[in-house]
Order: structure tokens, then sequence, then C-alpha cells
């Protein structure tokens, strides 16, 4: 069954391996043969940037690039654009197998052609640096069709997701709620995963267009604060978002220590949200190459595994199919057209 994956960040691992394409790339989950394989229609990949707070991740990508002092917006830029660079060597070697494109009809025409779609997308729009004019340049410049408007850390945007109660109510930021209208405009998607509470119920406020939350699951279920809770499962469905099924282990089960990220909790979680938002809120965000998980499903040859577990499950297969494809075509062409 083909399918649309909203998240993965497999470009990352590729500019830290050196890697000038990724069609045939087996140290990760992630590379064209095995989505072409694994009958994959839509892949979204994202540049994610490394905050200096994330240590290791930083060193591997910036070290003795950059000038020591605060963050360097110009470097983190250079990296984005690698990492599209990545992309475009890609397509330019596979392009009978896949195209790079930005929005829905794109996407459509990609999918008659029996090529994967590609999308470029920013985990973490720090590097914005509070510019609309990046923000634009992006869009239309590098593609950016999706932002991630925060990861772990506090930036341009507003507040990430944290334990702490006094950081997880706080909202976007001035910037944010400009660019939350902007994005809007421009018909860039506006992402939700890893923002705060807070941030989350500023999106409802202004977004006109529905949103995504790329790869999230539900705090019922796995009480990790990355996780939607049920109210914010409704307020996205209200919105005509979806939620992208996240397969690290981390946020499937109730033990958010545990390293196995199972079938059964994958099911457990895609039924807790059809129950909570209804079918038309459910999509994939696999994760895949950004997750340190045990995984029984490691790679796009064996999502055939979730298709059939959640069939045998009790979803019909026109319900199935809504999920990994149609709900997710649905919002990209309300956002992106």
């Amino acid at each position: 069954m083909g399918y649309l994956d909203f998240h993965c960040d497999t470009l990352m691992l590729a500019y830290e391996k050196k890697m000038e394409e990724i069609g045939k790339f087996p140290e990760a989950s992630i590379d064209i043969e095995r989505l072409r394989r694994g009958g994959v229609d839509a892949q979204f990949f994202a540049a994610f940037v490394p905050p200096r707070e994330s240590g290791d991740w930083w060193e591997r990508c910036f070290s003795g690039k950059g000038d020591g002092e605060e963050e360097p917006f110009w470097m983190e830029e250079a990296y984005i654009r690698a990492l599209k660079g990545i992309l475009g060597n890609t397509q330019e070697k596979y392009g009978k197998e896949m195209r790079l494109v930005k929005t829905a009809s794109q996407m459509g025409e990609a999918k008659r052609e029996g090529k994967l779609a590609a999308f470029f997308t920013l985990e973490d729009g720090r590097s914005l640096n509070g510019s609309m004019e990046k923000l634009e340049a992006y869009y239309q410049e590098l593609g950016v069709s999706l932002i991630t408007l925060t990861w772990n850390y506090e930036n341009c945007f507003g507040f990430p997701n944290s334990r702490k109660r006094e950081i997880m109510e706080r909202g976007l930021k001035p910037f944010g709620k400009e660019a939350v209208e902007y994005m809007n405009s421009l018909g860039v998607i506006v992402d939700v995963s890893h923002l705060s509470d807070g941030g989350f119920w500023d999106v409802v406020r202004i977004s006109k267009k529905p949103f995504v939350a790329s790869h999230s699951n539900c705090r019922a279920l796995s009480p990790h604060p990355r996780n939607l809770t049920d109210e914010m499962l409704r307020a996205l469905a209200e919105k005509g978002g979806v939620t992208g099924l996240n397969f690290c282990s981390a946020f499937l089960g109730k033990d958010t220590e545990s390293w196995d990220s199972r079938l059964e909790d994958m099911i457990a979680q895609v039924r807790h949200m059809v129950q909570v938002g209804g079918i038309n809120c459910v999509a994939i965000g696999t994760d895949f190459d950004g997750i340190q998980s045990r995984l029984e499903i490691g790679d796009p040859t064996r999502m055939e595994l979730l298709f059939d577990g959640l069939r045998k499950a009790g979803f019909s297969a026109d319900m199935v199919e809504q999920m990994a494809w149609k709900n997710g075509e649905r919002v990209l062409y309300d956002i992106t057209g």
C-alpha cells in the first residue's frame, strides 16, 4: 500500500556521514531504493538544525565551522542548503524514481508519473532569527514546504515542549504569531510537533488553515510532553489537521524510558487517535533516522506490518488507506494547493 510519511531525519544522518546523495544508504532507515520497494508515494525530509545545547549533534554538524560565539545563523543556513543539496543530488541521479516537490499539486503529478514525491522541510525555525524575509526565501528559493516551529529549546517562534509547567504554558512570541499568519499566506505548512502547549493553542487561535503535528502521538497513552492531549487532538481535528504516528518508543507506551518500539503500541495509539479526533486526523510521521529505539518496523519495506496489523485490529481497508495516504493528501491540498 502506498503511503505518505510526514517526517524523517535522514538528511542530517547523510550529512554526518558525508553522503552526497541517498539513493543507497544502508546505514540509514531510509533511502530511495527502500522507499520505492516500500511503496512510499510521498516522503517529507526534514532539515533538522541541531542547537548548540544538543552537544554531540552540534559538534558533529558544526564543530570548527563557526566563530564560537553566538549561534552563527549564516552557518546554519549553509548547513540547510547543504541538506537541500543532498536531495537535489539524489533527484539528479534518481530522476526516474523521485521528484522534488513543494505543493500537493506537484505531489499529484509525481504520483501520476510513478515517482516518489520528496518534500523538503525545516525542523526548528530558529535559523530564521526572526526574519520574515528569510522565511520567504526559504519557501521561494529552497522550497521549504513545512516548518516545525520549535525543537526542544526556545527560539524566535516560541517555547518548546517541557516537563516544566512554566515553560509548557508559554505561547508563541510576537514573531511566531506573525510568522504563522505569513506561513498561511505563503502555503507553508505549520507543524506543532515539539511545541509547548501554550504555543499549540496560539496556533489554534491564529492559523486560518489546517496545521499538522508531523510526528506526535497521544499523551493519554504515553505521558511524554512531546505528545498531544485529547483536547489537543480534538482541536487539531476540528481545524482539519492531522497528527503523524511517531515510531519512537518513548512516545508510544506508558514507559517513556522504553527502547522497544512495538506494533501493538502503534495500533493502540492509532485506535486512541481515531476514538478522540476521528479517522480524519490520523497520518504517518515515522521519525525514521531521528530516533533511537529497537524498531519492530525499522524501514519502509516493513510498513505493511503496520497496515496489516491495523486491518487485523478491525480497521477497514478504506480506513487504513485514509490514514496512510488520503488524510495527508487532503491536508496538503488545503494548505499548499
